[in-house]
Formats: structure tokens, C-alpha cells, sequence
């Protein structure tokens, strides 16, 4: 079987950026957890998300110009200018109704033929595109980057993919798709549930999902899922099956279609000249030249 040409390798450099990013976006999601009740951050918590939004676009740009050092040529950027366009067009057509968002089985199938790095550009991209589309701007919208960036990565890392083909390939597609699909409305929900109001305008005291910064990281954590569990389950289940269901239903032809443009596109397929036996190289590219200039 004929190994599928990636049009994004992750070099070191890319990998660096990206752990950066990751670890800053991890960092700036987690630490409501962590964070002892006197810490200054707690005293930023309004001004908290715009800051973290700058670092994380600025890290962001940062991982796009590695990953476009790295050998994104103009192939590549078609295509991701394309794919992007394409997700970006998906989003709105369910916003607003029970997660129905189409976009996200485009993102895993397109992070399966086309790589993590690729997958990762693409991710965050398309939800760059779309928020500026559907007017989405605000604080939220670098984790919204950063999280589908991860989410399109991830099904570029998945197991088998040179060989594995058919409705194997597609039930995996589509489990990872169901469970990433939770995994991004989770991240989305520890973006804004930080700065929950305490009493949720409940006199009596604090609700038993706000965060509470005088209890410890178990009950933190509890109240967490509480919320999620209280807030987005349906929007996060709803998105979940519409991504199964879309991976099954056109899932076939969307594959056979990346892996055909890409097939044709050639990455990363370098120009090579090789003189017939018998010739030198020179000789050769004499021929070849006078050949060019009689057309």
C-alpha cells in the first residue's frame, strides 16, 4: 500500500511551540483547581480572561509560523485554506439547536488524512474563520482555538493510519469523534466556569456548582462536573451523535476525496532529474532545455 504524503511535518521547533501553547492553555484552564484561596490570581479574576486570550493568540501565531517553517507550501496552504473555509461554513448551520455542529466530523476526518500538524493549523483556523463569520469574538475565542486545534490533532494521532481501512477505520473515526466531542465542551465549560458567580443569586449561599476557592481540588472538581453536568450534557451529548452519525453516513466519501486531493496535490514531493542510461546529466539537460524552448 502506497504510504500517504502528510503536507505538515511537525519538526522539533514545531513541537516546542506547540508544547508551549498547550502547556500555557492547560495552565490557564487548570488553575481554579489549584490555586490556594490567599493566591494573587484570584483577585484578577475579571481581567484574567482577557489576558490569557493575548498569550494564547500570540502563542497560537507563534505554533502557525513554526508549523509554516516547517514546510507548508502553497499546495498545503490551498488546501487548508479550503478545509478552513469549509468548517467555517459548517458552524453556523446548528448554532443555537442541541449541539448540532457538522463541522466537527470535518475536523476528525481531515486530522486522519491529513496529519496532527496539518490537523492542529487547521483547528484552530477554521475556528478563527468561523468566529469572525458568526461574530463569536471575545475572550473565549482563543480557547475555542486552542481546544479544536487539540481536538483535530488528536484524530491525526491515531493508530493505523496507512492501513487501516473500511468500517474498522470509520468506528474508530467515530468513537474518537463521540469522546472528543465531550472533551471540547469540557475544556469550553473550564474556560468560563471560573468566573461563575458564587451565589448564582441564591441568598442563602454559595450554589453547589460555582467554584468555591476555600475548598480543596477534590470539591473543586466535583463542582465542575456538577456544572457541566447541569449546563451543557445535552449540547455536548447532541454534538457527540451528530458527529457519529455524519462520520458513518459520509464519512466513505469524504476520506476517499482528502486521500485523493492529497494524491494528487503531492506533498512533499520533491522535483527529481534523473538522465537516461547512457547520457550524462549535462547532455541531458541540454536536450531537455532545447526541447522546452521549441514548444
Amino acid at each position: 500500500m502506497t504510504r500517504q504524503a502528510r503536507p505538515i511535518r511537525l519538526g522539533p521547533r514545531s513541537v516546542v511551540a506547540l508544547a508551549l501553547t498547550s502547556a500555557v492553555g492547560a495552565a490557564s484552564l487548570l488553575w481554579p483547581f489549584f490555586a490556594p484561596p490567599a493566591a494573587a490570581v484570584a483577585g484578577h479574576s475579571q481581567d484574567a480572561p482577557w489576558l490569557f486570550a493575548g498569550l494564547l493568540v500570540l502563542l497560537v501565531a507563534v505554533v502557525g509560523a513554526a508549523i509554516a517553517e516547517s514546510g507548508l507550501g502553497a499546495k498545503a496552504v490551498a488546501m487548508l485554506g479550503v478545509l478552513a473555509a469549509a468548517g467555517a461554513a459548517l458552524r453556523p448551520i446548528g448554532a443555537g439547536t442541541a449541539g448540532i455542529e457538522p463541522m466537527f466530523f470535518l475536523m476528525v476526518l481531515s486530522g486522519r488524512v491529513l496529519g496532527p500538524g496539518f490537523g492542529f493549523a487547521l483547528g484552530s483556523l477554521s475556528m478563527f474563520a468561523s468566529a469572525l463569520l458568526t461574530g463569536g469574538v471575545g475572550p473565549w475565542m482563543p480557547f475555542q482555538m486552542l481546544s479544536m486545534g487539540w481536538f483535530t490533532m488528536g484524530a491525526g494521532l491515531l493508530p493505523g493510519p496507512h492501513r487501516l481501512r473500511g468500517r474498522a477505520e470509520l468506528a474508530l473515526l467515530a468513537g474518537y469523534g463521540f469522546l472528543a466531542a465531550f472533551a471540547y465542551g469540557l475544556v469550553m465549560n473550564a474556560q468560563g466556569w471560573p468566573f461563575l458567580p458564587q451565589d448564582l443569586g441564591n441568598p442563602t449561599g454559595t450554589s453547589s456548582i460555582a467554584p468555591d476557592p476555600t475548598a480543596g481540588t477534590a470539591a473543586n472538581f466535583a463542582r465542575f462536573l456538577a456544572y457541566c453536568l447541569a449546563t451543557s450534557l445535552g449540547w455536548d451529548l447532541g454534538r457527540a451523535l451528530v458527529t457519529v452519525v455524519l462520520t458513518f453516513a459520509l464519512g466513505p466519501a469524504v476520506l476517499k476525496a482528502l486521500r485523493r486531493a492529497t494524491r494528487r496535490a503531492a506533498f512533499e514531493t520533491g522535483v527529481t532529474f534523473e538522465a537516461p542510461k547512457g547520457t550524462s546529466v549535462s547532455e541531458a539537460a541540454h536536450r531537455a532545455q532545447i526541447t522546452y524552448d521549441r514548444k
